[in-house]
């Protein structure tokens, strides 16, 4: 009995992580983590448009401006990856 537990709780686990890319795994790194943290951060932020403007009029900017800087923003919200040790 415990191991069909085990196995649809593994199959659900799986179909979470494909579904969901930000949901992360045993081997996400601390930069990629962030980096998905940031991302989800931003396409929240242009996807509600009551957001969006609240920045826009914060940063005294057009919303079309501060969407432009957001999706700009996504590409590497983190700055570069750190470098791999190749052992």
């Amino acid at each position: 009995m415990s191991s069909e537990l085990r196995y649809t709780a593994n199959t659900q686990l799986e179909h979470l992580h494909a579904r969901y890319t930000g949901t992360g795994h045993a081997d996400l790194t601390k930069n990629e983590w962030l980096t998905h943290q940031h991302r989800d951060t931003l396409s929240s932020i242009v996807g509600h448009p009551t957001l969006t403007s609240f920045l826009a009029i914060a940063d005294g900017v057009s919303i079309a401006r501060v969407k432009y800087d957001m999706t700009q923003k996504m590409l590497q919200p983190c700055g570069p990856p750190p470098k791999k040790d190749d052992d």
